[in-house]
């Protein structure tokens, strides 16, 4: 027998191993077999979520823009008015004034809590102790409720026993009306939201100082940059991307202000810190008259539409150069 050719009975022990009824040699069954069940669970999570997301997201969304061209009262079905709720709401005296204060709210934001959170991020990270402590610190007011940290913040401007106006006496300085001045009220509210929203932004400004390559640092105080200098050029370049998208999102955010006004200063002095979500709320609550709440909504929609659409096209953008 040559010496190539295998034992008497190999072949049919081979196949006996591949393909007895133990089945250890089998392959491989078809693709998909047996994923049936894994595939079933994940589009019942799946279509869980797209419904409850229908039901309290889209659904509102679309029944606010028909209700804005309609004259609406709850439990009673709609008539159909066109634009005249737009055109109602748009010759109301307190509609310039929402949005003179949101703008002014939201310019005042960009002054005052975007620097704040840029520059407390480049504090902590060229901390060398205590690092973990810090952060925890400054991350705290965000995990207070948004209502409870307005109420802390209208105890503290409180022009008589408020905490502010007692720090200013023991030290021999002026006090002020706070959130009660007109002067001083839209100014009070942009500090309490920069506090509150303070510890989030400047964990996202750390993540990205800590990704910027120590060698660019480096060879920058090699050429005698001093710290400012390394601030510009190398810094601010490396991470413009996260502060042109916070700076976006700030400005959808800070244009939805609600909280502040309404717990701390009602809207008041003299209609100073009504915002344009306060004037929605007061239409629909105050004043009962839902189309003229949901067109102004719709008004604000529009508006903050069109910075998300700059957002993703700058996204997109960088996500292409990348």
């Amino acid at each position: 027998m040559p010496a190539s050719t295998p034992p008497a009975g190999f072949p049919r022990a081979a196949a006996g191993a591949r393909g007895g009824r133990g089945g250890a040699g089998r392959g491989p069954g078809p693709p998909g077999r047996g994923r049936g069940p894994d595939q079933s669970r994940a589009y019942a999570f799946l279509i869980g979520g797209v419904l409850c997301f229908a039901l309290f997201s889209w659904y509102p969304a679309i029944r606010a823009v028909v209700i804005a061209f309609q004259k609406y009262t709850p439990g009673s079905g709609g008539e159909w008015v066109g634009t005249a709720n737009f055109t109602r709401v748009f010759h109301d005296p307190e509609f310039t004034a929402a949005w003179r204060n949101t703008l002014t709210f939201t310019l005042l934001a960009l002054l005052i809590g975007f620097a704040v959170p840029f520059v407390t991020a480049l504090v902590l990270n060229e901390l060398r102790h205590a690092k973990a402590f810090f952060r925890v610190v400054v991350y705290l007011p965000v995990m207070i409720p948004p209502v409870v940290s307005a109420l802390l913040w209208k105890w503290f401007y409180d022009p008589g026993a408020g905490l502010a106006n007692e720090t200013l006496r023991f030290l021999h300085l002026p006090t002020s009306n706070w959130s009660n001045g007109a002067d001083t009220a839209l100014v009070s509210l942009v500090i309490v939201a920069t506090w509150a929203n303070l510890g989030g932004t400047v964990l996202i400004y750390l993540a990205a100082l800590q990704s910027i390559p120590g060698e660019l640092y480096e060879a920058a105080e090699l050429d005698g940059a001093n710290l400012l200098q390394r601030i510009r050029h190398v810094t601010i370049p490396q991470t413009r991307f996260i502060i042109l998208m916070l700076m976006l999102l700030q400005i959808i955010a800070t244009m939805q202000v609600f909280t502040e006004p309404f717990v701390i200063t009602g809207g008041g002095p003299e209609d100073k810190t009504v915002t344009v979500l306060y004037l929605i709320y007061k239409y629909a609550f105050l004043y009962n008259d839902f189309g003229g709440a949901c067109a102004l909504s719709v008004m604000l929609l529009v508006l903050l539409s069109a910075f998300s659409a700059v957002y993703l096209r700058l996204t997109r953008s960088e996500g292409d150069d990348a």
